[in-house]
């Protein structure tokens, strides 16, 4: 290198930023938005904030595997180091051909972010990665290497040394440094070691073959063996305490063949595919999940109709609640979990905020349903992939061992949308219509974003993996999958494209089922943003859902079959006027006593039912049911509940007579108040389920008289926003915001290192970007006047109304009224400075700009 590249080449990470173009600057903020929070005043502070220990770990933990092992290489190498020493501790002395592909890569990415400046032939890693990743007694190195032979000798006494020195064949020296320089040039000649482990006994060689790869520590009693003292005596162990020993780092690389690591890998693992099925079987049976999830929802809102469970103290569902819920889903209480929170973080439930505090559906629900079938799946699928909530940690503990309750607290995860989207992701890069085998999603994760240190042995428990888990089930229980494939819908709701030429899978054995024939949408030019990839996705799904029936099918058991989705009217008034006996590919509906009087209770009439089952039946009406409805019509409403405490008023005595002779109303508090009317101690609710627990069909009314509608639908809570998500970290920056946050940082450091004219305050050479020029005021205002004549910039400080001071470099164009107005170079507008507020001036040397 010449002089004059030396005196180029950066001295901090703050000049390499320094001399970076605004492209790679927005690289770096995009990778690492935590350094514009807030934006930095110059490029100086912006390396210091790249170094702070905080955003170098958060960095680190972003990185692939093969980039980390790279950074973990550099922080056991020399610093600065050149390219071919990174290299041959990376690929080795065989010098790995795709090692040496790869690196490059690695190399730019560190550089890309900050961590790693300088150029090839001087690397270095910023200080606080080295410190994090370079070995020591404290925090072993990632490589499982250990000191080099001149830390590990740096307590030893010169004697000592000088003992070791000779035993290894070397000279003797007249210092220790030259002595354990001497002995490190020695472990890390190839040849000269090589021989000197030949002459070694077979048990010394299989002790360092145990160290060689890491903990590179051991244990030693005070009158070592044979085999160990021969080790001890040529310096190929060192004590590092009282029975404690090391392995150099340089004798490890050497018997390494020059590996930092023992498997560098530098590619990622391939997602490999568990099956291949036909991609109108995968589109169709999403399509399925997709319809039994909307179903499960409506269900489940329709459960909460007129209010849903208390709310615990501390928020969220108690544990009975959970298992009442999954009982009426007739699902398992982890899934009936994942139900629930994807309506609360959709918005659809929500806690009504009164005193006695319960859950309820929000008015957002009913503008939920409204929507087209697709469309709400389509809103529901966006909620799952961009919300924090996780249903998975249900029924676990947090930091303080406090059982973790579905819709509670702390159940966000900030991780989760990013690796449900990259979870997508690794499936959309498949062929179409293959689904992936769970254990090679889960390699490629922890290749893309390994564990640090400890954590590397807890794999199976890290969040990640779990995270990753879930979203394959959860995908395929919403229909975003389809036999463990990504369908077309879903591909959409993540943005990647359909793949132009479909391969001709094999047919798995249930593939000959009849399906939905997937109709192909006419392409459309992809737009920005989440609404679009949602509206995208129910464009594809619209097709592939069935044609809600306006029809069932009426059975003399007092039964009646749904053979598919019914269109909502329909489906509504049906969920009153019968119960649900079972589902599946079609509903069954049974018609009792009960869910008759409850129709009648809703406002319905016996000629209403009638009409409605003859209307919307493909068969007969049969004549038991006919019967039921009459049956339970006549003696719907004879007798009358309203607010004294309660009253019971009916037109016949003799059925006043038949309740209070019933010894199943004592606890009524029943007594007659005239022929036909009898006062009750109960509240007016408590006496309807009393009497009709007793076989009566009484009917609420007002305190007009008028019977009182029941309508399933009455209870909302007050309108409510759904949760945001909780972000992990600082959000990414746009392109405006990246844009502006270089030019305010270029300005800044224009402003901090411009040089300055040299003055008497400051001596040859100015002032430079240190303390805010100090000046007079009377000095200032000429000085400033002077510069709107000339049209010179000047630099300035400048104290705000908040105490905060900065420097500016600015061009004055007007002085009056106690004010500047100047073309301010930091911020790059116009602006107007109050002069009681400016430090002071300075002229800037003439070759500033």
């Amino acid at each position: 290198m010449s002089t004059e590249e030396k005196s180029a080449a950066p001295r901090s990470l703050a000049e390499a930023l320094r001399v970076r173009d605004d492209v790679s600057l927005a690289a770096l903020l995009r990778s690492r938005p935590d350094l514009i929070t807030p934006v930095p005043t110059d490029l100086t502070q912006l390396a210091t904030r790249a170094g702070t220990r905080a955003s170098v770990v958060r960095a680190l933990e972003r990185l692939d595997r093969f980039a980390l092992q790279t950074a973990e290489a550099l922080a056991v190498a020399s610093d600065p180091a050149p390219y071919g020493e990174l290299l041959g501790l990376m690929a080795g002395d065989d010098e790995d051909p795709a090692v040496a592909a790869a690196l490059p890569r690695a190399v730019a990415l560190l550089r890309e972010q900050a961590l790693v400046w300088g150029a090839d032939d001087r690397l270095r890693l910023v200080r606080t990665a080295r410190e994090l990743l370079a070995p020591s007694p404290q925090h072993p190195s990632p490589t499982g290497l250990g000191p080099t032979v001149r830390e590990a000798t740096a307590g030893m006494s010169p004697g000592r040394i000088q003992e070791i020195v000779a035993t290894a064949g070397l000279p003797s020296t007249h210092d220790s440094v030259s002595a354990v320089t001497a002995l490190g040039t020695l472990f890390a000649d190839r040849r000269r070691m090589t021989a000197l482990l030949a002459g070694l006994p077979e048990e010394s060689r299989e002790v360092l073959a145990r160290l060689v790869w890491g903990p590179p520590y051991g244990q030693v009693t005070h009158d070592p063996a044979a085999h160990l003292r021969a080790l001890l005596d040529r310096g190929l162990l060192l004590p590092t305490a009282p029975g404690t020993v090391v392995l150099p780092r340089e004798v490890a690389l050497h018997l390494r063949a020059g590996r930092a690591h023992r498997a560098p890998e530098p590619a990622p693992p391939a997602v490999e595919a568990a099956a291949t099925h036909r991609p109108q079987v995968v589109d169709a049976t999403a399509a399925g999940q997709a319809l039994a999830a909307l179903a499960t929802v409506t269900e489940l809102l329709k459960e909460w109709d007129e209010g849903g469970p208390t709310v615990l103290r501390a928020g969220g569902l108690s544990v009975r609640d959970l298992k009442r819920t999954a009982v009426a889903l007739d699902l398992p209480e982890p899934v009936a979990a994942f139900w629930l929170e994807l309506a609360y973080a959709a918005g659809l439930i929500a806690s009504d905020g009164e005193a006695d505090e319960r859950y309820a559906p929000t008015p957002a629900y009913d503008e939920w349903r409204e929507l087209p079938p697709a469309e709400r799946w389509a809103d529901l699928a966006q909620t799952w992939l961009t919300a924090t909530r996780t249903p998975g940690v249900v029924g676990g503990r947090d930091a303080k061992d406090r059982t973790l309750s579905a819709l509670g607290p702390n159940l966000d995860r900030s991780a989760a949308p990013e690796v449900r989207h990259r979870v997508l992701a690794l499936l959309a890069g498949l062929p179409e219509g293959a689904s992936p085998t769970e254990e090679s999603v889960l390699a490629r994760l922890r290749w893309e974003r390994p564990l640090r240190g400890p954590e590397r042995d807890r794999r199976e428990d890290d969040l990640r993996t779990r995270l990753a888990r879930w979203t394959l089930s959860e995908a395929e229980l919403l229909g975003v999958t389809g036999r463990g494939a990504l369908a077309a819908p879903g591909r959409a709701l993540i943005g990647a494209p359909e793949p132009p030429h479909p391969a001709k899978a094999p047919e798995g054995p249930g593939d000959k089922l009849p399906v939905h024939h997937r109709t192909p949408a006419p392409p459309a030019p992809p737009a920005p943003g989440e609404r679009a990839a949602a509206a995208t996705a129910a464009r594809l799904l619209a097709p592939l859902l069935p044609e809600p029936l306006d029809h069932v099918l009426l059975q003399a058991d007092l039964t009646a079959v749904a053979p598919g989705p019914l269109e909502r009217p329909l489906a509504d008034l049906l969920g009153v006027l019968a119960d649900v006996e079972s589902k599946g590919g079609a509903t069954v509906y049974r018609f009792t006593p009960g869910s008759v009087r409850r129709a009648l209770d809703a406002g319905q009439t016996a000629a209403d039912l009638h009409t409605f089952l003859a209307r919307h039946s493909r068969t007969p009406v049969p004549q038991p049911l006919t019967y039921l409805i009459d049956d339970v019509a006549r003696r719907h409403g004879r007798l009358r509940v309203g607010a004294a405490s309660a009253y019971v008023r009916c037109d016949d005595d003799a059925t006043l007579d038949e309740i209070l002779a019933d010894r199943r109303g004592a606890g009524l508090g029943l007594r007659r108040l005239a022929p036909t009317v009898l006062a009750a101690q109960a509240e007016p609710a408590a006496l309807l389920e009393g009497l009709r627990a007793m076989g009566f069909a009484p009917a609420a009314e007002s305190a007009a008289g008028d019977v009182v509608i029941a309508r399933a639908d009455a209870r909302r809570t007050p309108p409510r926003a759904a949760p945001e998500p909780v972000p992990d970290g600082p959000p990414a920056p746009d392109d405006t915001l990246l844009a502006a946050a270089i030019r305010a940082v270029r300005a800044g450091d224009l402003a901090s290192t411009a040089p300055r004219k040299p003055d008497a305050g400051h001596g040859e050479g100015g002032a430079t970007g240190g303390e805010l020029p100090r000046t007079g005021a009377a000095e200032t205002l000429a000085t400033m006047q002077a510069a709107v004549l000339t049209g010179e910039a000047l630099w300035i400080g400048y104290v705000n109304a908040e105490g905060s001071a900065s420097q500016r470099v600015i061009a004055p164009i007007r002085v009056e009224g106690g004010f500047v107005t100047a073309y301010d170079h930091t911020a790059d507008e116009v602006r107007t400075y109050p002069l009681h507020r400016v430090t002071g001036v300075a002229e800037l040397a003439d070759d500033a700009t």
